[in-house]
């Protein structure tokens, strides 16, 4: 690929709609300015070892990027190739500690990138046999998502369920539910902690932060991972999609998971090219992106 500043965004588009999950991004720069990138996917079809289906995904990218695209190959990758292209271990203070600070914290976090206040309570007195929970917050993308993840990490199931959207953004949801036992939700501390962990990924399902790493900025987002090892769909394209009606260009990109505490986390590290974003505030910067994931744009 010969241009770097929008065809992250318009390849990333093309395979999910061939849905083609992309699990891990490697994306370089040679001196000649020529792009190389690397998708990791996995096919929701399980057809991508067939030519059919190879021919299928080369003809939806040429269609889009055109004379861009200099080469496209597809083969399937050993451990060998996977380890050589991990990323970096290494994780800037500015996005450990922002996770930190707010999974330790019961406060609204102090920077802007958050939803509204969240408000969750919790009955056991309308139902005989499920516990009422309900959730008043601002709508987003993504947040059935967030509710369902968080439920299902801590093995709760749903019988019944409503959704309101009220003026604005403005969201009213009534769950019903139960333990795995088939049992209310009972236990003081219990209902305690899920409040707090629907309260924390309801206010910030992800973060967004741009540093320095040395002369260069970096783009770095992180999402929580779900104990079933599933990472949150399209954020790299959402990613990418801010950036580019942001005229900015991508100089590297990586996806990495990390374990941060007790919880692991899908972090993009998005180098960004200086020459074409230096007059861009990084704060402009975070703020389109976060409103791009969250579906606010």
């Amino acid at each position: 690929m010969n241009f770097r500043c929008f065809g992250l965004a318009d390849v990333t588009q093309v395979l999910s709609s061939l849905e083609l999950n992309i699990q891990k991004v490697k994306v370089s720069t040679t001196p000649d300015g020529t792009v190389v990138d690397l998708f990791f996917i996995t096919d929701t079809r399980e057809l991508l070892h067939t030519k059919n289906r190879q021919e299928e995904t080369y003809k939806a990218l040429e269609d889009v990027m055109q004379d861009a695209m200099i080469s496209f190959n597809i083969e399937k990758v050993g451990p060998e190739i996977t380890a050589c292209c991990q990323a970096s271990p290494y994780l800037p203070s500015a996005i450990t500690d922002d996770i930190f600070n707010l999974e330790m914290s019961n406060d609204l976090p102090s920077v802007s990138l958050t939803s509204n206040n969240v408000c969750v309570t919790m009955d056991n007195s309308l139902s005989p046999a499920h516990t009422l929970v309900q959730i008043v917050c601002q709508d987003h993308k993504g947040l059935l998502y967030d509710i369902m993840r968080t439920l299902k990490d801590y093995n709760i199931q749903i019988s019944y369920g409503r959704f309101y959207i009220k003026q604005g953004r403005k969201c009213e949801i009534d769950l019903f539910i139960m333990q795995s036992d088939g049992k209310k939700i009972v236990d003081p501390s219990k209902q305690t902690a899920l409040s707090s962990r629907l309260k924390m990924e309801l206010l910030q399902p992800l973060r967004v932060t741009v540093v320095s790493r040395g002369p260069d900025t970096e783009l770095l987002v992180a999402n929580p991972v779900e104990l079933s090892s599933k990472g949150r769909p399209l954020v790299f394209y959402d990613i990418t999609l801010a950036l580019k009606m942001l005229n900015t260009c991508i100089f590297s990109a990586e996806i990495g998971r990390h374990m941060i505490r007790d919880r692991e986390w899908e972090v993009y590290r998005i180098l960004l090219d200086e020459g074409a974003s230096s007059s861009i505030p990084r704060r402009k910067v975070e703020e389109e992106v976060w409103k791009r994931l969250m579906g606010w744009e």
